[in-house]
């Protein structure tokens, strides 16, 4: 995997994420230092590259809502 395949990946699916939620920029950073987001893309790029967005979205929304579950 190279370097700006991930981040080509994590930029395009922040991009597609903000949007598809409705959120700013800044809210997504946030959302980025409390449960590392992009970390998740960065470690899921085998699978995730070839998934669809949408499909990304959808396991970023799980992963979050698992972290949230979890801090309870």
């Amino acid at each position: 995997m190279k370097l700006n395949q991930v981040a080509h990946l994590q930029t395009e699916v922040a991009h597609a994420y903000m949007r598809e939620r409705n959120i700013k920029p800044a809210d997504f950073i946030e959302l980025d230092r409390e449960y590392n987001i992009l970390r998740f893309i960065e470690d899921g790029y085998e699978p995730f590259h070839l998934t669809g967005t949408q499909g990304i979205i959808d396991e970023i929304d799980d992963y979050v809502r698992i972290q949230r579950e979890h801090r309870v």
